[in-house]
Order: C-alpha cells, then sequence, then structure tokens
C-alpha cells in the first residue's frame, strides 16, 4: 500500500525492512540440462568451437565487440573477464557433453537497491533457441531471486535486435520502454530496449519454468507498450501505437 507524507504526497510502498542485497558471487549453478560455471580459461577452448559452428557472424551484430579470429584472441577475451568482479561471466556447460557451449553474465549490480542485469549473452549453434537455453536462464534468475533477495532482475538490448527482444519476452520480461541514443555502438547509433522482472512476478514464473513453456502468465495489457511494429525490410520499429 502507498503511503503518503503529511503533505499529501506519495512517497510509495514502504519497505522499512529493506537491507541492501549480498553481492554475487563466483558459484556453479546446477541445472538438469546443463549447469553455469564462472567462466575461466579452461572453458576457452570448448566456447571458440562451439561458435564456430556458426555459419556466419550474425550472431556477434549487437555485441558489444567484435568477433575473434582465433583461439588465441578468444582465450585473451575470457582471461580478461574471468576475473572482473561487475560483470560476472558464467559459462553455460552442456551436461551431457561436458563442454561450454555459450555465456552469459550478471552486470551492473547494485547491492543497495537489489537491481542486477542479465547481459553478455552469446548462445552458440549448440545453445541457442533450445530447452537447455531456458533453463541457463532460469538458473540464474533463480539465483538473483531466491538466494540474492534481488528485487528487480534487467535485460538491456539494441532496439533493432529483435531475436533479442523476442527471446526476453518468451522469458517472462516486460518490456519498459526505449533509452533513444543511449550508445555508440560500432561506429552506430543505439537506442537501447529495456525490459525487466520484479520480485512480485517471479513465483509464478518460476512456476511456468518448473512446469512447462512457454508461460501464460504475464501477457501484454493494453496500456503496456509490448507489441512490436516490424517494417517490411525486418527492421526492429518503435512499438505499435496503442
Amino acid at each position: 500500500m502507498c503511503e503518503y507524507n503529511q503533505f499529501g504526497q506519495a512517497l510509495g510502498v514502504a519497505l522499512p525492512d529493506w537491507q541492501p542485497r549480498p553481492w554475487p558471487t563466483r558459484q556453479v549453478l546446477q541445472g538438469s540440462r546443463c549447469r553455469l560455471e564462472p567462466l575461466t580459461l579452461a572453458h576457452a577452448s570448448d566456447l571458440f568451437a562451439a561458435h564456430q559452428l556458426a555459419p556466419d557472424a550474425r550472431s556477434w551484430t549487437w555485441l558489444l565487440r567484435e568477433p575473434e579470429s582465433n583461439l588465441a584472441e578468444f582465450s585473451a577475451w575470457v582471461e580478461q573477464v574471468a576475473t572482473l568482479a561487475d560483470p560476472i561471466h558464467f559459462a553455460v556447460v552442456d551436461q551431457q557433453r561436458g563442454k561450454a557451449v555459450g555465456s552469459l553474465a550478471l552486470m551492473r549490480i547494485n547491492i543497495a537497491h537489489g537491481v542486477v542485469e542479465v547481459g553478455h549473452v552469446h548462445f552458440s549453434p549448440l545453445l541457442s533457441r533450445t530447452a537447455m537455453a531456458t533453463e541457463a536462464h532460469w538458473l540464474l534468475m533463480q539465483y538473483v531471486f531466491d538466494t540474492l533477495g534481488y528485487r528487480r532482475y534487467e535485460w538491456k538490448c539494441n532496439s533493432l535486435n529483435i531475436p533479442s527482444a523476442r527471446a526476453a519476452r518468451r522469458l517472462g520480461f516486460q518490456y519498459e520502454g526505449r533509452f533513444r541514443q543511449a550508445l555508440v555502438s560500432k561506429g552506430h547509433n543505439r537506442d537501447t530496449d529495456w525490459f525487466s522482472v520484479i520480485d512480485g512476478e517471479w513465483p509464478e514464473l518460476d512456476n511456468a519454468m518448473r512446469n512447462g513453456w512457454p508461460p501464460t502468465i504475464l501477457p501484454p495489457t493494453a496500456n503496456s507498450a509490448a507489441r512490436w511494429r516490424v517494417s517490411v525490410n525486418g527492421v526492429f520499429c518503435a512499438p505499435a501505437p496503442l
């Protein structure tokens, strides 16, 4: 319930017991199809090989870095990011193969407000668009909400990145809006679309992920900007007018 001060001004919902949340740690998150392991140099060879299975470099288009041309360059990148406190990178390891097939990270970590973003998502053809990919995201969301007790889990992407926006919606994230001219990425303007899941939505979403997919919860509402308009040439445009 919203609280008001002596002037009749709305203050929002009171959180009298709120405390800063723990910082995420580099630990293994175990699932049935995959596990998330803190990214290390030991994953570099498998990850590089998995990405080489792609027929072209289109999965790199909206990443903030260019593809490495050889294993040595890729290993150098892994070594550079593996010990960072923010972002915290995880390798997605296929349980059956025992090999890393993708990676993702927790980033923009804000313990004071209990907010964190999932980013640097890069899945190889062995992982992309599979049940294992869904489980990888679920494992990280479960860790953030159930173990760490965060209030908000964010997803951001280039507004032209249709696959990322679709993935966010499929995973239950709600579209919040567009930050225009947020970045200059690879010499081009980038407008950034924001999505989120908040703690009050998580129990239903968690249940849906455990018991079947896709979820039927959290449908777009009449006043949300969750319906997209796509132009003839496939460019991701502004949300459709309501």
